[in-house]
């Protein structure tokens, strides 16, 4: 059971928002479910999820205990750069889901690491992810910090949160970015037509930054590195896309026409940095750029023809 006191910053606030703010690693309507489910209740009383919270009152969850997971262990290599009795940071290769979903129930993440982990995940995220406390895209390739326990979900949700936790990542984008260094300010939300996409969004998104830096330029296309502040869905996809230097290799937000074959954007999660739950002591990790990311930047240094 979570509980929390309403303050003063918090009158008057719709309660499925009031837990999502606290519960920053579950969904919304995941949470608007267990409000439904009567899981949640207000100084003991059952509410709906457009009740406002008012100051002093004492907000109670119970979460539900996991149910059993209907889905395959499989037997994949993981590429493990740290494991512990706490988390486990992995070097995601390009093309594989994280969680299952709907057309993807077998070869994801998860698959893999319920085979590697057996029970050991936490399970706050729900049955379809467990040890899940955040994501990378499908053909996005790099760092992931799986959680081995709950107490380690909840501090590594917790830094995400804050914003304690060293991301950066690297990326080829098209054009000169002619700013050494530079920042992306912009909410990001659904996109108001595409529904499959993301899209700066000033009325409905949530806050957002990048900060970017360039590593090389090679004219037509300019190497970076970019640093999150926050973590929202396709966030330096959408971001770089917006001030018109889109990912090489995006299928969503660049041109149609690609010049190399990426299979998906050019994007690699390469420093992961965070407080360990245990120890409480830092840890950052670094990894490799992918060969094919290493190749196409060779050539494009070698100003030879990419194929």
């Amino acid at each position: 059971m979570n509980s929390w006191f309403v303050d003063t910053d918090a009158n008057n606030m719709r309660i499925d928002r009031f837990i999502s703010e606290r519960m920053a690693d579950t969904s919304r309507s995941y949470i608007q479910k267990l409000i439904k489910d009567e899981l949640v209740t207000v100084d003991s009383k059952v509410v709906k999820s457009n009740y406002k919270v008012k100051e002093g009152e004492w907000v109670e969850i119970v979460l539900p205990e996991p149910v059993s997971l209907d889905i395959e262990a499989e037997n994949i290599p993981l590429d493990i750069l740290y494991e512990d009795s706490d988390v486990l940071l992995v070097n995601k290769p390009k093309d594989m889901v994280v969680h299952p979903s709907a057309g993807h129930v077998t070869g994801t993440l998860v698959n893999a690491l319920l085979y590697h982990c057996k029970d050991s995940l936490s399970s706050i995220n729900g049955v379809m992810r467990p040890g899940i406390v955040h994501r990378i895209d499908k053909d996005t390739t790099g760092i992931l910090i799986i959680c081995k326990n709950d107490k380690a979900h909840n501090c590594i949700a917790e830094q995400l949160k804050v914003h304690s936790i060293t991301r950066r990542y690297h990326a080829l984008v098209w054009n000169n970015v002619t700013d050494d260094t530079g920042t992306v300010d912009a909410p990001i939300g659904r996109h108001p037509v595409d529904r499959k996409k993301m899209a700066i969004n000033h009325k409905n998104g949530k806050h957002a930054v990048t900060h970017y830096k360039v590593l090389e330029r090679f004219g037509q296309y300019t190497y970076i590195q970019c640093e999150l502040e926050t973590g929202r869905t396709h966030q330096i996809r959408v971001h770089m896309a917006s001030i018109g230097h889109p990912l090489v290799g995006d299928p969503v937000y660049g041109p149609a026409k690609q010049p190399f074959k990426t299979d998906g954007q050019m994007l690699h999660a390469k420093v992961f940095g965070f407080i360990h739950p245990s120890t409480n002591e830092y840890m950052e990790f670094e990894t490799d750029l992918p060969e094919y990311f290493q190749l196409i930047l060779e050539k494009l240094r070698n100003k030879g023809t990419v194929h």
